[in-house]
């Protein structure tokens, strides 16, 4: 590792497209862990055509990303869900190419999700910011099961002066959104996460952060049809001491 890596932002599709500041944020963050950051070229990761059973389309994606990220010593994603696909799944996406097999696996190898990659690999316990008031972490699927995140982002938000963190009582429960899940089973889908917001609230939290944009829009929306005064944010933001901002789903 040398001391200032060269480090690949995946910016995702949802950052991308609904949530910039989530991009900047981790840029932001990054940087102050000593990386030098840059954000290639990039396409989908492909999540959404393998989910749905496309492997040929979400194969030619992610040699799309495996070149985009191949110059870099990491390639780090604020997103469990897309670090998993990288982790995870592109290997198997080529499990019948040895090439492309072994530049998957390279690329796997070196993708962390961003909030494991800031505490484990950067060793930052601590940042500079303030946030005052009260915030339930909201675990994601991926990011718990597929990338192993559960202490990082709790540390590094312990640090953020005013700001008191605590657990949803069940960590573990699935928000709802989980991709084409809350299209295909839209009634169910609700359900989990008004379930999940009056988890969140029950603990007395005036916001909810997570690690996964997916999730955190997903429960945004619920808030906003439901008339709650509950803020949504992606922890890098907070971390990042980005919060005179609007909240997800929130107008300028």
């Amino acid at each position: 590792m040398t001391a200032r890596p060269k480090v690949g932002l995946l910016i995702t599709c949802l950052a991308d497209l609904f949530r910039p500041q989530v991009g900047f944020a981790a840029v932001k963050l990054l940087r102050q862990a000593g990386c030098d950051v840059e954000v290639p070229l990039q396409s989908c990761c492909g999540q959404p055509a393998y989910n749905a059973g496309d492997a040929k389309d979400a194969a030619a994606l992610a040699k799309n990303v495996i070149g985009a990220f191949e110059p870099y010593e990491y390639a780090v994603v604020p997103s469990g869900s897309c670090a998993g696909m990288l982790r995870l799944h592109y290997p198997l996406l080529f499990k019948d190419d040895a090439a492309w097999r072994a530049r998957a696996n390279a690329l796997a190898d070196k993708t962390h999700e961003l909030f494991s990659f800031l505490v484990n690999v950067r060793g930052m316990i601590a940042v500079d910011a303030e946030c005052p008031g009260v915030a339930a972490y909201h675990d994601s699927c991926s990011s718990l099961r597929e990338n192993g995140v559960t202490s990082e982002p709790r540390l590094l938000l312990a640090s953020v002066r005013g700001l008191t963190v605590k657990d949803f009582h069940d960590t573990e429960v699935c928000c709802g959104f989980g991709g084409f899940f809350s299209l295909k089973y839209p009634e169910i889908s609700a359900r989990m996460a008004d379930d999940k917001l009056a988890d969140g609230t029950n603990t007395g939290a005036e916001l909810i952060v997570g690690g996964d944009l997916g999730c955190l829009l997903h429960l945004a929306g619920r808030f906003l049809r439901r008339g709650g005064n509950v803020k949504v944010r992606h922890a890098a933001e907070v971390l990042a001491g980005m919060v005179d901002e609007p909240a997800i789903g929130e107008t300028p």
